[in-house]
């Protein structure tokens, strides 16, 4: 096999070169292996660039020969590895901004895992750090990743961290948050309150009071009207934070998941598109709205609107909660504890949701919806082939399922037949694949988490990313878990073996597939002659480094239309 790579690389028809019979290139990059992620999963010795876009690759002698004149760059790799740039397609930017960036990032994703005792200590530490009339705004607790299992905060708990600062953290998932009765006092929530609907709950005890957990977003929304807001400066500086954070991970288009949730739909929108004038971010963004904060009548922003740096494309809705956080909805109860006939909830009736998703849908946004659970899939899937009914092509819509988590061959062959694109939150097996397997779901279910071998056999594509801030924006890292399947908490084990892929197939969840989630192929996600040049340049090569290293590899620069960008 080695042979006969050698024997191609040599060739000068490896890889068509330009049309074009030649020219001068702003740039050229060689002395390392190229890696096109092309349809033939080819490598390279050299590519060309001229005018943002890339226009040769192939051999160093072929493509040095026809594009390198007197004023060209020359870039030796001196062994490094080039690709594409990676591409996220479900990030929350603004959420991540907010809950770690300009909140308190509780987040642990290392060993050994927190307690009550450590985070009320990191809770208390920040509280030094706050101006009067602030909150304590955190992100990342997760009782799954909790010792003892599932030991979880309430309002008793952080009234021991602050009774007079209102504290609202949310958890790991973004589906669940915790407050202390302070800031229940604040929000006007009592036990009086009635349950804001879609899915949104204030928890009570046996007693009938308020335990301070809030189910699903809906809930938050009391709390968060009170906050005070970060001010235009501090927000445009948080998400040039995040986005140079994604940006140093590899990553040169991304996903904003859910424009509109935070700070209102037209605030965001306005934010988005002045960070990203003038290449103000050292990423492209592809936006979806989020769809219950679009307001009726609302047609400010078209399918499609925008360019090249940031563009519009879909909207996105949230059928369930979150499996780790026992809130996802199943057909058959979760496994912990013991017993439960706990099966978690939908956050909207069927008829509902398909309503609600019909409208955009004929609109021609792309729809995206979040269906964590075997229950909330059902409910998704029969919703798409309602919207796709008579279609004869149904996969030029790329509906997206974001997550895809407890799954069956059904909904996988279901899903392949309508054209259906899953992204998977591939950090499932790697933070939570030894809770689900042991505890959460048991081992049958947590063994076909994140199915991606069975979409690769039935002819489908797939796609992973971070949900960050539910896990870290590392494409690396979801490409050693989707060929490895290795879960983090020792004693390491592989979390549904048949459910690996290859390296090649994961390198392409992170760049083409993703790119083609976002309607973003034509331009991104491979090397090839056409196409813009956002590259990615790497310590080593994935496809030559032992699977649970490749993790471990260095972005060392990334490239946006041939242009170097700052990560500072």
């Amino acid at each position: 096999m080695r042979f006969l790579h050698q024997l191609m690389i040599s060739s000068a028809v490896l890889i068509a070169q330009s049309a074009i019979a030649g020219g001068t290139a702003d740039t050229i990059f060689y002395g390392g292996p190229i890696v096109t992620v092309n349809a033939k999963n080819e490598e390279a010795q050299a590519l060309a660039i001229q005018n943002g876009k890339i226009v040769a690759v192939g051999t160093k002698d072929a493509v040095t020969k026809d594009w390198q004149g007197s004023t060209t760059k020359v870039i030796d790799l001196k062994g490094q590895t080039l690709m594409p740039g990676f591409v996220e397609p479900h990030v929350h930017i603004i959420g991540t901004t907010i809950g770690e960036v300009l909140g308190l990032n509780l987040s642990n994703f290392t060993l050994p895992y927190d307690t009550l005792d450590t985070l009320a200590t990191k809770m208390k530490a920040h509280l030094k750090t706050l101006q009067p009339g602030q909150w304590l705004v955190g992100f990342g607790v997760d009782p799954s990743r909790t010792q003892p299992f599932m030991a979880e905060l309430n309002a008793d708990i952080l009234d021991k961290v602050s009774t007079t600062v209102p504290i609202f953290i949310v958890n790991q998932s973004g589906h669940i948050a915790y407050v202390n009765h302070k800031a229940l006092e604040l929000a006007g929530v009592n036990e009086s309150a009635p349950n804001p609907g879609g899915g949104g709950k204030y928890l009570k005890d046996s007693r009938g009071k308020l335990t301070g957990v809030l189910l699903e977003a809906p809930a938050f929304s009391a709390f968060m009207a009170k906050m005070p807001p970060p001010t235009p400066a501090q927000l445009a500086g948080g998400v040039k934070k995040t986005a140079q954070m994604i940006a140093s991970a590899g990553v040169t288009t991304s996903a904003e998941i859910t424009v509109g949730f935070n700070l209102g739909l037209e605030n965001e929108i306005k934010l988005f598109k002045e960070l990203t004038a003038n290449e103000g971010l050292p990423i492209r963004v592809r936006g979806y709205l989020y769809g219950p904060a679009i307001p009726a009548g609302f047609n400010a922003i078209k399918p499609g609107d925008g360019d090249d740096r940031l563009r519009f494309v879909g909207v996105k809705y949230v059928s369930d909660g979150s499996t780790q956080g026992l809130t996802a909805a199943l057909n058959d109860p979760y496994a912990y504890p013991k017993g439960t006939k706990n099966t978690g909830d939908l956050d909207y009736g069927t008829d509902d949701l398909y309503k609600q998703i019909k409208t955009y849908f004929d609109q021609g946004w792309q729809i995206a919806v979040h269906a964590n659970g075997d229950r909330a899939l059902d409910q998704t899937l029969g919703n798409y082939e309602k919207l796709l009914a008579g279609n004869p092509h149904p996969e030029e819509r790329r509906l997206r399922i974001e997550h895809f988590t407890i799954n069956t061959p059904d909904h996988v062959k279901r899903a392949v037949k309508l054209g259906v694109i899953p992204g998977f939150t591939i950090g499932h097996v790697d933070y939570w694949g030894e809770a689900f397997h042991d505890h959460i779901v048991g081992a049958q279910r947590a063994d076909r988490i994140d199915p991606s071998a069975d979409f690769k056999k039935a002819g489908g594509r797939f796609a992973y990313h971070s949900d960050s801030p539910v896990s870290n924006v590392s494409p690396l890292n979801y490409i050693s878990e989707g060929a490895g399947r290795l879960w983090q908490k020792p004693p390491r084990k592989v979390l549904g073996p048949d459910e690996r892929v290859s390296v090649d197939d994961a390198i392409r969840a992170v760049t083409i597939n993703a790119a083609y989630e976002m309607f973003s192929d034509d331009k991104v996600g491979s090397l090839e002659v056409g196409k813009q040049a956002d590259l990615v340049v790497l310590s080593a090569n994935p496809r030559k480094t032992p699977v649970d290293q490749i993790r471990n590899i260095k972005v060392k620069s990334t490239w946006i239309d041939g242009k170097q960008q700052s990560w500072q």
